[in-house]
């Protein structure tokens, strides 16, 4: 179930981050909402997720789902386009939590 709120959390917090720049600095009420919204129900999700998964581990499956998925959202939504430095960046960062969720002891 942990690892269930964990993908809820992250695809609240894309989705409140993605918000903030349509929010023009909360000037908007509607996307202000989201993203407060977004961000509560990802924190409270997380909060739970941190019951049953190793903070360690959740928080990196975290943040570099959400990097990801963050990058792809601004790409779609805004015309960002990540460059070749972006995405090399990016592909570390996942091997980074692919080493830590496979090969370190954090698990426990």
């Amino acid at each position: 179930m942990g690892y269930l709120l964990l993908i809820v959390a992250i695809v609240l917090e894309v989705i409140a981050t993605s918000a903030l720049k349509a929010s023009a600095g909360f000037t908007r009420l509607w996307p202000a909402l989201v993203v407060v919204l977004g961000y509560g129900g990802a924190f409270y999700c997380l909060a739970h997720v941190m019951k049953t998964v190793p903070v360690g581990v959740a928080y990196a499956i975290w943040s570099a789902v959400g990097i990801v998925l963050v990058a792809l959202s601004a790409w779609v939504l805004y015309g960002q386009q990540p460059d070749t430095a972006a995405a090399i960046g990016i592909g570390l960062i996942i091997a980074g939590v692919v080493v830590l969720t496979g090969f370190s002891s954090m698990q426990a």
